[in-house]
């Protein structure tokens, strides 16, 4: 049974990083950028709901969504400031980028309220149910749900609605996109506020879940996460959610066997992996690049 709890605890793990995922996947499908600010945002999340709990005395539900809202927009303003201006310039110029401005939030935070951790406060009551003799606590339930949840309304947002075709449009073409009619710049300020908002969403659950936070939370799950949509086929959605579920499995299974030090070193051995024998990840395809 210990190992159906070790399932239960990969799962709750792995729904978090493949909210996070899906920010990177997203960005990297519409202007091939990694966006490496993306767990700090997940960072910036965690504070908000932190404050909006202790400050304001909001609940779980209220602190989740003003942290998604706050979110989205502190995503679309990094895309304004920092990376508007580099549409045209070289990936590495970008990707130069995206580092300064992951750490200038994490600084800027440190120096804003100092770099003492803080206890998240208890706004999920933790009651244990027994499944075929393992223990499901209700926050993991909280954290499945959610994450289920916020996982299905975004394949509706990019299957059904008109902003989701605009996202798909120009992550296939942007050219044809933009004679097309659709406005890129917009498109691009929707995938960054969704993409921003999903990480605002995975910062209050990891709060809730790990009840701890600090400003360099960020850097670790950050970088897992996009191990996670590495591993499903970067720049594809379903493949974010796979590769952050996996992860998050594949992590706990190594702290079942005993060896609880090495699981962040699992994640990057994945990674090392996937990139020599599967690059596209488990849903990329081989494409050839036309001379």
């Amino acid at each position: 049974m210990e190992w159906i709890q070790q399932i239960i605890n990969g799962i709750s793990l792995g729904s978090i990083y493949a909210l996070i995922a899906l920010g990177y996947t997203m960005v990297y499908g519409i202007i091939k950028l990694i966006n490496f600010a993306h767990g700090d945002v997940f960072m910036v999340g965690s504070f908000i709901g932190f404050y909006s709990i202790t400050a304001f005395g909001l609940g779980f539900f209220p602190a989740l969504l003003l942290s998604m809202v706050a979110c989205a927009a502190f995503g679309v303003l990094i895309e304004r400031i920092a990376y508007k201006r580099l549409r045209n310039a070289t990936r590495i110029a970008a990707l130069i980028t995206a580092i300064g401005v992951s750490l200038l939030i994490e600084y800027g935070v440190i120096y804003v309220r100092g770099a003492q951790p803080e206890a998240y406060p208890d706004v999920v009551p933790n009651i244990s149910f027994d499944l075929f003799g393992a223990q499901i606590s209700s926050q993991s339930i909280l954290i499945l749900s959610v994450s289920v949840i916020l996982m299905i309304i975004l394949q509706l947002i990019v299957h059904k609605t008109k902003i989701g075709k605009a996202m798909r449009a120009v992550s296939h073409d942007v050219d044809a996109a933009k004679l097309m009619g659709i406005n890129v710049d917009n498109t691009i300020s929707a995938t960054f506020a969704i993409g921003s908002a999903l990480a605002g969403a995975a910062g209050v659950i990891f709060g809730v879940y790990y009840t701890k936070i600090e400003p360099l939370m960020g850097v670790i799950p950050g970088l897992k996460a996009f191990v996670a949509a590495v591993l499903g086929g970067i720049g594809i959605i379903p493949g974010a959610m796979v590769g952050g579920l996996v992860l998050g499995v594949v992590e706990t299974v190594v702290s079942g066997l005993g060896f609880s030090l090495w699981r962040d070193a699992a994640a990057f051995i994945i990674l090392i992996l996937i990139l020599i024998f599967r690059p596209n990840g488990i849903f990329g395809k081989n494409t050839r690049e036309k001379v």
